[in-house]
């Protein structure tokens, strides 16, 4: 992992001289003694992958592209905490860690983490730590392997000041990426229109729309609107919906991705308002798995009454959902686990996922009580379902 540096004398005599650093400056820090001009980047356990391009949240002149030099002599750095860096792959790729060579890395250890990213949109934190404070050489930080685009590498300060300082960075991993059993359908509107989708049940067209914006992802989203009175197979509540004959059976194993947003004026109402649901095949019941709104708040709730999983309702902004399902009506058998916006928010829980000896359908749209006046608007983008969870990233 060590490297040794090289000393150089006259790099010690000019470092004497001048007005140093930018982060010297404003930190009081005194001026490295060791040149490592000359030094180039040496990582262990780490087989470096090759980016495409780096970004960061600011700097001070020494610029995120000297961290992919092969000189340990220069850095990027910023001032503040939560001050980051971020590597683009190019493509998604299998990641298992990250090597760093932090500037000044042997006079103070910094606190950092690791998020990775497949869209460049939603981030989920892989490791959290802080470096060794003992060498200026590269330190490998391992964590399990992810299939990403994108990795992001957080600084929180270090145990002398605020500043962020990276001489040097490589992400770790493979150039091949894992590889999933396969897709098995998207929904994500990309065709223009609803053809992805098995059938509808809407009044009128102009309640589920194809519309170029506001778009998640590529193109095209589907803004949903119900008014009240919107019944269009003459059964309880107000709805229009998409329909996917999805057949989920016993024992079938799946990962769905999509995207929701609620309108900036979405009805607050003390009651149900179902936004996606897999439905059983039976016509009584609620539904074995739901995602609904009730007041300020969204629900998950599996076997037709065990909420799982809840979190504040936010308007306005896109919310990525992955889940991962079991189906099964066997309680120890069936499972869900859910990650929001990158982040891991319901660790696996079992749970009957399906009715005994009935298939599952997927429903995306609103369905809600009858009693709600305001009219209703969400729009859902990006639905894919696979059999893993790279399939769907």
């Amino acid at each position: 992992m060590k490297k040794t540096l090289l000393l150089v004398e006259s790099l010690i005599a000019l470092a004497g001289i001048g007005c140093g650093n930018a982060d010297d400056l404003v930190s009081g820090e005194p001026s490295e003694t060791l040149g490592v001009a000359s030094d180039a980047l040496t990582t262990q356990n780490c087989v470096p992958l090759s980016t495409l391009s780096v970004i960061a949240s600011g700097n001070d002149g020494n610029v995120p592209g000297n961290t992919r030099d092969d000189q340990l002599g220069t850095r990027w750095s910023n001032f503040g905490k939560g001050s980051w860096i971020d590597y683009d792959l190019g493509s998604l790729k299998t990641v298992s860690g990250v090597a760093i060579a932090w500037h000044q890395g042997n006079t103070r250890a910094s606190n950092f983490s690791v998020s990775v990213s497949s869209d460049g949109m939603s981030y989920a934190s892989v490791y959290t730590g802080k470096s060794s404070g003992t060498t200026t050489a590269a330190e490998t930080y391992s964590f399990a392997q992810r299939t990403t685009r994108r990795v992001r590498i957080y600084v929180n300060g270090n145990t002398l000041n605020d500043w962020a300082s990276i001489a040097e960075a490589r992400v770790c991993g493979t150039s091949t990426p894992s590889t999933g059993t396969g897709v098995v359908w998207r929904g994500d509107f990309e065709t223009g229109d609803r053809s992805q989708w098995s059938k509808t049940q809407m009044v009128s067209a102009d309640r589920l729309q194809v519309v170029p914006s506001p778009a998640r992802q590529g193109n095209y989203a589907i803004k949903v609107t119900v008014r009240q009175g919107d019944n269009p197979i003459s059964a309880s509540g107000n709805r229009n919906e998409l329909v996917r004959m999805t057949n989920e059976k016993e024992g079938d194993e799946y990962f769905y991705r999509w995207s929701t947003m609620f309108a900036s004026d979405f009805p607050s109402a003390k009651t149900w308002q179902l936004f996606t649901q897999w439905h059983h095949s039976g016509n009584t019941g609620s539904p074995p798995v739901e995602f609904y709104v009730n007041g300020e708040t969204i629900y998950l709730r599996v076997n037709g009454s065990t909420v799982v999983w809840s979190t504040p309702l936010v308007r306005g902004q896109w919310q990525d959902f992955i889940f991962h399902v079991k189906w099964s009506s066997n309680p120890g058998v069936g499972f869900v686990e859910l990650y929001r916006n990158g982040q891991l928010v319901l660790p696996k829980r079992y749970a009957a996922t399906m009715y005994a000896g009935q298939t599952n359908y997927l429903k995306v749209g609103l369905y809600r009580n009858s009693t709600i006046v305001p009219v209703g608007v969400v729009y859902h983008d990006g639905w894919i379902q696979g059999r893993s969870l790279q399939d769907v990233q």
